[in-house]
């Protein structure tokens, strides 16, 4: 090696020993003759010294490095005054005088500060990635990454999982979101599908007898990004099990998830076993499937309530058979008009016509719907929800879905601007008992609400006799914090089921075995019962570390455009690539 010890080894046991030292030049400073140089590495800084007085040759050499030089220097290891210590840093406590000095690099001005704090422009930063990556916070993000995913691998081994890596040049899926395709040189006109899960790979390993299976795998989805979404590739915690129940993956994936948080964030986890919530209930009390527990905002039905009153907008809504709900925001009398006019906005973003409240301030009832509503109406709303002085209250009129998705968006919006977003809280949970179909509106027919190929509850029974749109699956989502870190289910493992469940969505058998006929031939060969989930393991991590953006997580992420601008993927290829892919690119 050229070094003997890294930047971050040497303490004051090292003192008056002579070492090598490799790494980049993170600042230097120059005191009245004497150089001083922080020296970078991956394992922390180390301070050099140059005095002339011990050498001037290296003190020659020293007058003209610059930031992010790449050197070797050799030297006394030092202890520092005690006026000179940074407790900062583990080798805080000494220098290193030079006495030999080698530049094995030189570097142009770097395009921003790597060693500074400073907010810089995203594309900057990802168009000079290796240069991003040099900074401290984001070498200990890979590096934690990389030990996150020994504690997973570990962790599976030990409840005797077997890690197998499934195919990635695979079968185009007519299901999820738009595939990533690779043209076949050797069977013209015919296209691979970059794998958006390992989905029925893992499946098919459960009908070949391999009872425990998982996988750091890769999945590519040409999905739009978002801040909690990588376009293009992302990686996932996969597994599937045979004969479970759904409380058995349960009871692998919780353990693994309260470590993984705990061991690898400063958050704790706020409520051990996690809650288990109906889809229904979900809604019902929080508007969305995918809630932020860390507060206790709820929502509740007050349609009762309200029928009847001389409120014509809530009264209409109860015709056309809609709802009206009411959530309570402890503290939120302090808001503005003009923020309440913001939390209007949301709520009309998300499809309500408004967004009707009661203030309740110095013990009076404030609202320009109470002369409607009538006092004593107002006065048991404020006692259902449980509302006190300096609460307000916030009521959505629409069909059950609306109803919901906007009030969850206010309370989410609502939990930020109080503050009640701990960061230091992990509210994790499972939502349970999805339904198996809803009713498509632009289709106008049922469909599949969430995995086609997950088992309904109480199986073939239910699909004869349930009116579709209340069969319940059993499907399961993990949340955290306010985000989904994963979707499981039992599979559906039985054709005649299976043929029945997309007979109800409208497939006719011929079009079933046209799309998985390959799954459908492998279950009529003694297919285990089996399920499994898979957490994506990016936004596991953005949620545990609070990364702003999933973008973070990545050594080389795409932009917000799914471009990488370092790289400059995706990019043109020639006429001759075309030819042998037998394409033609027609780009009117």
């Amino acid at each position: 090696m050229l070094r003997t010890n890294t930047c971050g080894d040497l303490t004051k046991k090292q003192v008056g020993k002579k070492v090598t030292l490799c790494g980049w030049v993170n600042t230097r400073r120059d005191h009245g003759g004497v150089i001083f140089i922080d020296l970078r590495d991956r394992y922390g800084l180390t301070q050099i010294k140059f005095d002339p007085k011990i050498s001037q040759e290296c003190w020659n050499k020293a007058d003209k490095v610059r930031d992010e030089w790449v050197l070797q220097v050799s030297g006394e290891v030092l202890a520092r005054p005690k006026d000179m210590v940074n407790k900062n840093l583990k080798t805080g406590e000494v220098e290193v005088a030079i006495t030999e000095v080698e530049v094995l690099n030189t570097s142009k001005t770097p395009p921003f500060e790597i060693s500074q704090e400073k907010p810089v422009n995203e594309d900057l930063r990802l168009k000079y990635r290796f240069l991003d990556l040099r900074h401290p916070r984001l070498q200990k993000i890979v590096e934690d990454r990389d030990k996150l995913i020994t504690y997973v691998r570990e962790y599976f081994h030990k409840h005797d999982f077997i890690e197998i890596q499934t195919p990635i040049l695979a079968n185009s899926s007519p299901e999820g979101a738009r595939d990533y395709l690779v043209p076949s040189r050797m069977h013209p006109g015919k296209f691979y599908a970059l794998p958006q899960a390992p989905q029925q790979f893992k499946q098919l390993l459960m009908v070949a007898g391999l009872d425990k299976y998982f996988q750091i795998a890769p999945c590519f989805r040409d999905e739009d990004p978002r801040n909690d979404r990588h376009p293009g590739d992302f990686y996932q915690i996969d597994l599937e099990m045979s004969f479970p129940t759904q409380e058995d993956i349960w009871g692998i994936v919780e353990p693994l998830m309260i470590e993984l948080t705990e061991k690898f964030s400063d958050k704790k986890v706020i409520k051990k076993p996690f809650p288990k919530i109906s889809y229904r209930e979900c809604m019902e009390k929080y508007g969305i499937d995918k809630p932020d527990l860390r507060f206790n905002f709820e929502i509740k039905p007050v349609t009762k309530l309200v029928k009847g009153s001389d409120f014509v907008v809530f009264n209409e809504v109860i015709d056309n058979g809609g709802v009206v709900h009411a959530l309570k925001i402890d503290g939120g009398a302090k808001f503005s008009r003009k923020e309440i006019e913001e939390l209007t906005g949301i709520a009309v973003s998300r499809g309500a016509k408004g967004l009707a409240y009661i203030t309740l301030k110095e013990k009076d009832m404030q609202s320009p719907i109470i002369k409607f509503l009538g006092e004593d109406v107002a006065k048991q709303i404020v006692k259902e929800v449980g509302a006190k002085d300096g609460d307000i209250i916030f009521f959505g009129a629409d069909t059950w879905k609306t109803v919901c998705a906007a009030l969850g968006a206010v309370r989410d919006e609502c939990g930020k601007r109080l503050g009640l977003k701990d960061p230091k809280k992990a509210s994790w949970l499972w939502v349970t008992d999805f339904p198996m179909y809803e009713f498509n509106e632009e289709l106008r027919k049922i469909d599949f609400s969430h995995n086609p190929f997950s088992m309904p509850q109480d199986g073939m029974r239910a699909l004869e006799e349930k009116d579709p749109l209340e069969v319940l699956a059993f499907q399961y989502d993990l949340v955290c914090n306010g985000y989904e870190i994963s979707s499981g289910a039992i599979r559906n493992h039985d054709p005649k089921i299976m043929y029945k469940a997309f007979a109800i969505a409208g497939y006719a058998k011929e079009e079933v075995d046209a799309k998985f006929g390959h799954m459908i031939k492998a279950f009529e060969y003694g297919a285990p019962p089996h399920g499994g989930i898979a957490p994506g393991l990016d936004r596991l991590l953005m949620v545990l570390w609070e990364c702003p953006s999933i973008r973070d997580i990545y050594a080389f992420p795409k932009n917000g455009q799914a471009q990488d601008v370092m790289s400059g993927a995706p990019s043109e290829v020639n006429e001759k690539q075309l030819k042998e892919l037998h394409i033609k690119l027609d780009l009117e």
